[in-house]
Formats: structure tokens, C-alpha cells, sequence
């Protein structure tokens, strides 16, 4: 794989984050029955921040959960007719019912990671509404899914590779576009 280019900065992913949990309070009317969803791996770190970003804007301290999709994928060969989310990385200790859910992710690409969240949340429970928050959408979506609240667009062509980097994961936030 080969660097082809920086598109946000350190600076740039939390003037981002900022602007996002801005968005996420105004569209609900504040903060009352949310609950964030980090999609594994970094849409974890990016719910949290969030999370932190609302507590300072709204005073307000949410429910963040955490997903792990990988028995929901639509590419992956199915272990059962009826997958259980049993995996210890999944981690939500609240009740999705009767919410308004936030899953947030760092990149939409195909969709088919959000349409494994979605029925994974689905088998949590009944959520009023759920809402998707992604970093970056970089197109080429092949289901009718599109996020609510989007940090940067960047269209890219199929060769190329959305990477994002965060502090949390990989000791250094950024977004680089990198080619096959």
C-alpha cells in the first residue's frame, strides 16, 4: 500500500468531533433518551469522544455502548441461522429501548457495516430511532444507507483506502488516503 495523502489532521478530527456532537444535540432538541454505539474498533473511540464533546456543550452525560458486528456481516460465513452478539468485545450496559441510538463509525464505505449494526442493535431491543455518525463517507455505497451526521466527505475511487488513524488505537490521529 502506498501514502497518497493526509486529509485531516489531529486538529481537524476534533474541529470534526465538535462540530458533529453540535449537530447530534441540535437534531434531537438535547441530549434526553441518547445513547452513542461505537461500531469495533475505532467507532469506540469516537463515541466516547463525542460522548466527552456533549458532556461540554450540553452538560450532559450520555450512555455509550460498545459493537461488535463480526457475527452480523453479510460476508462472512453465517456459524448459525440466529447469531447472538456473545463476543466480549460487545459491551452495552443500557437498555436500547424506547431510545434514540447513535452508532458511530469511522468510515462508511459499502453500508454493509452499518446494516450489520443495525441488526445487531435490532436484536438489543426496539430503539426509537437510530441515527449513524460517521468521520468520513467516501462513497460507493452499495445499500440504501446513509449516515446522518458526516464529518468530511472524500470521494475516492475503488484503489483507494480510507485509513484513520486514532490516538486510542494507533498512537497518532489522523486520516490519510493511501492506494493499493
Amino acid at each position: 500500500m502506498k501514502f497518497k495523502a493526509q486529509i485531516m489532521n489531529e486538529d481537524d478530527v476534533s474541529r470534526v468531533l465538535v462540530r458533529m456532537s453540535h449537530q447530534i444535540i441540535e437534531k434531537n432538541r438535547g441530549t434526553e433518551n441518547l445513547c452513542l454505539i461505537g461500531i469495533k474498533t475505532r467507532g469506540i473511540p469516537l463515541a466516547h469522544r463525542i460522548a466527552r464533546n456533549i458532556r461540554e456543550i450540553g452538560d450532559a452525560d450520555i450512555d455509550v455502548g460498545e459493537l461488535d458486528i463480526t457475527l452480523y456481516r453479510d460476508d462472512l460465513t453465517k456459524l448459525s441461522a440466529e447469531p447472538v452478539v456473545t463476543d466480549p468485545a460487545t459491551n452495552i450496559p443500557f437498555s436500547v429501548e424506547g431510545k434514540t441510538v447513535i452508532l458511530v463509525d469511522d468510515v462508511i464505505f459499502t453500508g454493509r457495516t452499518a446494516r450489520a449494526a443495525l441488526e445487531a442493535v435490532m436484536k438489543l431491543g426496539r430503539p426509537a430511532r437510530i441515527q449513524l455518525a460517521v468521520l468520513v463517507d467516501r462513497g460507493h455505497s452499495e445499500l440504501p444507507i446513509k449516515a446522518t451526521y458526516v464529518g468530511k466527505n472524500i470521494p475516492t475511487s475503488l484503489n483507494e483506502i480510507v485509513a484513520v488513524h486514532l490516538i486510542e488505537q494507533d498512537g497518532k490521529t489522523n486520516v490519510v488516503i493511501n492506494v493499493n
